[in-house]
């Protein structure tokens, strides 16, 4: 299947644009997309099946009397299919209410160069060497524990392109890779059946470990056999990656939204300049990030992608914004307008969340703690309060750290309470930053954390 070349998606971009504008819209903006990608599974320790999916399409914005109006389709080559998507768009607008915040599409800026963000080798990948990397990941996992059985996973490699155009005379293209392992694991002894482990490794270049992530994703499992029942108590935690990432996306990542403030929404509305975590926090939006997961030359506006500071040395510095929250406030968008493909007008969207490391090691972190827990990833966090921070989560899997070690497995624990309370007590950070979703980001260790044992 051949690939949209840069030339052409430009080009398809820009006649829906031109098109529009002659059929009667004030303004317009088109946004092509194309992904490629190769996945093969793992069901139920066993390779089961390898496919391809071949999406693409244009999504179209008019704009009519200060109206929007969206329509898409998927058949990107043939110019009276984008014209008729036009004209759906238009009489979209035309049968929307008109919006007076509306301000215009943005306008054009140059764009950052990204680094390690697309590699060739991704695209060269057959089913075939998909299917030896997750063996790789089986057979790693099967030697490193007998208890324990590989549930669910797989390996994916996907190749991403998009263009836009907009009235203004924006006019972009950007190409990516990305590719991906991944293992859930349960462990059984003696009728005992633990949680599900999970571990993944996912990269902009060539550059994964099946081997670890079977490995990992093994002796997590193992590790979480004979758990015990803790009491309930306020104690410290250890946050890892995924559990932090968990608990972030839901309310930290909501919280600095600007839509979200705007909507007297957001916990942090009000609060530039003031102190809102430890002095040991630092979180920058990275959308420039050097091979991070979400780096592109530009956002689903069209507007270049930058680097924000939202809180520096624990004091409130900035929120992320689109073109149209942005000219709301008089401000410029910080390149946070996301699109996960054509089918949808943009929303605002965290980048690369890097939350900064520090300069411990896990083990150091973990010596630390004379009584706590350590927490590799939480239920439940879709149900956490982004108005007000507050979060009920169960802790699965966890340990238990008893002077400075590892001591045992814990079931289950639930965390409680609030995670702006959780950042202003952050003690420590470790140096082990890693790239989960949207959040690049350490372990860190918390105090007082209210811990609830049944």
């Amino acid at each position: 299947m051949a690939v949209l070349k840069e030339e052409e998606a430009i080009s398809l971009a820009e006649f829906a644009v031109k098109s529009a504008l002659k059929k009667g819209a004030d303004e317009a903006e088109a946004f092509a997309y194309e992904g490629l990608t190769t996945t093969v599974a793992i069901e139920r320790g066993q390779i089961t099946k390898s496919s391809r999916i071949i999406d693409r399409g244009l999504g179209i914005r008019t704009i009519v009397n200060k109206a929007v109006g969206f329509s898409y389709n998927n058949i990107l080559t043939d110019k009276a299919s984008i014209e008729e998507t036009v004209l759906k768009a238009l009489k979209s607008a035309k049968a929307s209410k008109p919006d007076k915040n509306w301000q215009g599409f943005p306008a054009t800026k140059p764009f950052h160069q990204v680094k390690n963000t697309f590699d060739e080798a991704i695209c060269e990948l057959s089913p075939e060497d998909l299917v030896k990397a997750a063996s790789i990941m089986l057979e790693a996992c099967e030697k490193t524990d007998k208890r324990v059985f590989p549930v669910e996973g797989g390996v994916g490699a996907s190749y991403l392109a998009r263009a836009i155009a907009n009235s203004n005379g924006v006019i972009g293209f950007d190409r990516g890779t990305v590719i991906e392992c991944s293992l859930a694991t349960i462990a059984q002894e003696s009728g005992e059946v633990t949680p599900i482990c999970f571990e993944f490794n996912a990269e902009r270049l060539y550059k994964i470990n099946p081997e670890w992530v079977g490995v990992e994703a093994a002796r997590q499992a193992a590790s979480a056999l004979r758990a015990r029942r803790v009491e309930t108590k306020n104690m410290q935690v250890i946050l890892a990656h995924f559990a932090l990432q968990q608990l972030l996306y839901y309310t930290l990542m909501e919280a600095v939204k600007a839509d979200c403030v705007q909507r007297n929404q957001s916990a942090l509305q009000g609060k530039l300049g003031e102190k809102v975590a430890s002095e040991i926090v630092t979180i920058h939006d990275n959308g420039l990030l050097d091979g991070g997961l979400r780096t592109w030359k530009f956002d689903g506006e069209g507007v270049p992608q930058q680097k924000t500071t939202i809180i520096e040395r624990g004091i409130l510095q900035g929120y992320i914004y689109d073109n149209y929250t942005a000219k709301k406030e008089g401000k410029e968008s910080t390149g946070n307008a996301f699109r996960a493909g054509y089918l949808s007008t943009p929303r605002i969207e965290a980048t690369n969340f890097h939350f900064v490391s520090g300069k411990k090691s896990p083990e150091e972190l973990i010596g630390e703690v004379s009584e706590g827990l350590l927490v590799y990833s939480v239920q439940g966090a879709h149900s956490s309060n982004p108005a007000s921070g507050e979060f009920s989560v169960v802790a699965t899997p966890a340990w238990k750290i008893e002077k400075g070690k590892i001591a045992h497995a814990v079931k289950g624990a639930m965390l409680a309470g609030n995670i702006f309370e959780v950042l202003k007590n952050v003690l420590a950070l470790a140096n082990n930053e890693r790239k989960i979703g949207q959040l690049v980001a350490p372990w860190i260790l918390v105090e007082d954390v209210k811990v609830i044992g049944r």
